[in-house]
């Protein structure tokens, strides 16, 4: 899978399923959703999370900094590079960001937008990192995710506080490439 392909996915069914359980992901591969998320796991359960994902036709994006057993570091990109089927991860972690970009594995850097300097932070760590896409939590205000879109250069995913189809629309109308959530009923809007 690569960033082209991914963006095709996301323009055609914007809605990124986010899963952190086992029913959460049966919810998820039976929904429209193309992406799933999984953003809690343990080391032992990753190869079949991924292979569960893949064998259903979608992306398989692994939260890197939540699996349970597996340090933050680059060796367990190089884990998860060797022995999953993941299309790419998650990370808050600049270490890890680059890492998964020399393993071509799909980067996406997570940010959590608290107020001004976090936001531009996220220009300087950009710049470092040369992550794929740029995932904001919590969900914000149309104002500012036309101004991320404009410094970061780098299509935006909204999540966190995501609860319905108004929510959904305002980030897409914004610019947003996409919006993660774990809210199940809107999977498939």
């Amino acid at each position: 899978m690569n960033f082209h392909e991914l963006y095709q996915k996301l323009e055609f069914s914007p809605v990124i399923a986010a899963a952190k359980n086992e029913v959460e992901l049966a919810a998820a591969l039976d929904s429209e959703a193309e992406v799933i998320f999984i953003l809690q796991s343990h080391i032992m359960e990753l190869a079949e999370l991924a292979k569960k994902i893949k064998a259903s036709g979608k992306v398989a994006i692994l939260h890197a900094d939540l699996v349970k057993g597996l340090s933050s570091d680059e060796k367990a990109i190089d884990y998860i590079k060797q022995t999953t089927l993941f299309d790419g991860i998650i990370s808050t972690k600049p270490t890890i960001i680059r890492q998964a970009k020399k393993h071509q594995l799909l980067a996406i850097q997570r940010f959590f937008l608290l107020d001004s300097s976090a936001l531009e932070n996220i220009n300087r760590q950009l710049k470092y990192t040369e992550a794929d896409l740029v995932e904001i939590l919590p969900n914000i205000s149309p104002k500012i995710i036309k101004e991320l879109i404009t410094h970061a250069r780098k299509p935006l995913i909204v999540g966190g506080l995501i609860r319905d189809k108004e929510d959904i629309m305002g980030a897409l109308g914004a610019g947003c490439l996409a919006i993660s959530t774990t809210e199940s009923s809107i999977w498939s809007v």
